[in-house]
């Protein structure tokens, strides 16, 4: 269980995120498949519920204390817990139902542009040329997938891609929170609250606006909750206690740089599993998404004057 004790050792949090987003590349085949049978309010109260339990089995582990949450810090740790938690997780599902897991994967790869982006404006960084470029190729590779859709009208399919696209946003915006918290309170500490805090509100949700939730999940197969307990437990769970180390090692641009990587795999699961297609629009649009995100995380922003 090595991979649960990753200390501050740079390269053990590299080979962690490495491993981390081969995970989230076939989530996100399994999550596709959970939302062609069931509410995506369930999934996304189930995967984080579940997930919250791992966090909190894992807080327990390291021997932490809870501390005082006050004033601004648990203002942010509310905010945080909604962007990356609640609303995330609600138009992460809603977008995967309406797309492929093969454009989602295309999608996931602008979180390290996203990233970098926020956490230029919110320490106050100036963003490089190559930042600049790489923002460009990433768009319009994205750009590419969704506009090549039948005459390129706002279908089914492409409100998926801007859902998922939003839930980037709504992913890497929490992110830059967690780093600003960081700074006051242990990641895995942070990583228990908002989670928690993110389940609860998806739980409200759903109890009002699920027809009865409880007849759903008392009728789940065997297979669902295996998919359920893998994508709770190993990219959730696991995933977010690992992401978040990879936040207080390395940075949220550098280590949102590593989600360059779920596209490969999770292109490659949702044609092998799911039998999508792989166009050559796919194609050209994936590079040119792969391309603007590796230059636009590998070119550090740099504090003014």
């Amino acid at each position: 269980m090595k991979l649960l004790n990753i200390d501050a050792n740079s390269g053990r949090v590299q080979m962690a995120l490495f491993v981390t987003m081969m995970v989230w590349g076939v989530n996100l085949t399994a999550v596709k498949v959970l939302t062609e049978s069931l509410d995506v309010l369930l999934v996304a109260l189930l995967r984080m519920v579940l997930a919250t339990f791992v966090l909190v089995l894992l807080w327990l582990r390291a021997g932490y204390s809870w501390p005082r949450w006050r004033g601004n810090i648990l203002w942010l740790g509310a905010c945080s817990a909604f962007f990356l938690v609640y609303l995330q997780q609600i138009i992460f599902a809603e977008g995967l139902a309406r797309t492929s897991a093969t454009n989602a994967a295309l999608i996931l790869s602008l979180g390290p542009m996203v990233s970098v982006l926020l956490e230029a404006a919110v320490f106050r960084r100036q963003v490089r040329m190559g930042q600049a470029v790489g923002v460009t190729l990433a768009l319009l590779g994205v750009a590419m997938v969704i506009l090549s859709k039948l005459g390129a009208q706002i279908t089914v399919a492409a409100l998926g891609d801007l859902l998922f696209f939003a839930s980037v946003l709504s992913f890497a915006s929490g992110g830059v929170m967690m780093q600003l918290l960081a700074r006051h309170v242990p990641m895995l500490t942070i990583g228990v609250f908002v989670h928690a805090l993110g389940a609860s509100m998806l739980l409200l949700h759903a109890s009002l606006a699920v027809h009865s939730p409880v007849q759903a999940i008392a009728e789940m197969t065997g297979f669902t909750w295996s998919l359920v307990l893998f994508s709770a437990v190993l990219a959730t769970g696991l995933g977010s206690a690992i992401w978040a180390r990879g936040i207080k090692v390395l940075g949220v641009g550098q280590t949102a740089s590593y989600l360059s990587w779920v596209p490969v795999f999770g292109v490659a699961f949702g044609v092998i599993f799911m039998g999508e297609e792989l166009t050559t629009m796919h194609i050209i649009g994936g590079i040119f998404v792969l391309v603007g995100a590796t230059i636009s995380a590998r070119s550090k922003p740099h504090r003014p004057g």
